[in-house]
């Protein structure tokens, strides 16, 4: 599952380094899609989730309330 996942993450890393970076794609790679490339990286996950009895609402929750208190006042103006 792991080696999956490692696959998808680097899909995703070379179409986004087609899209935005210095790589341009090559004529006999396949078209893709930033969408598709996301959704095959968050299969993964939920399989993997699953598959280690994760309870996916509880770790996107505690995720949203680590950053919101860690990055609370990350993009304020800071006053000089």
């Amino acid at each position: 599952m792991l080696a999956r996942l490692y696959e998808e993450c680097g899909e995703f890393a070379r179409l986004v380094n087609h899209l935005y970076g210095d790589k341009p794609k090559r004529s006999d790679e396949k078209e893709q899609e930033l969408e598709e490339e996301i959704g095959d990286i968050i299969y993964t996950l939920i399989c993997f989730a699953n598959s280690n009895n994760i309870d996916l609402d509880k770790a996107i929750r505690k995720s949203f309330n680590k950053v919101i208190t860690r990055d609370k006042n990350r993009y304020s103006k800071k006053k000089s």
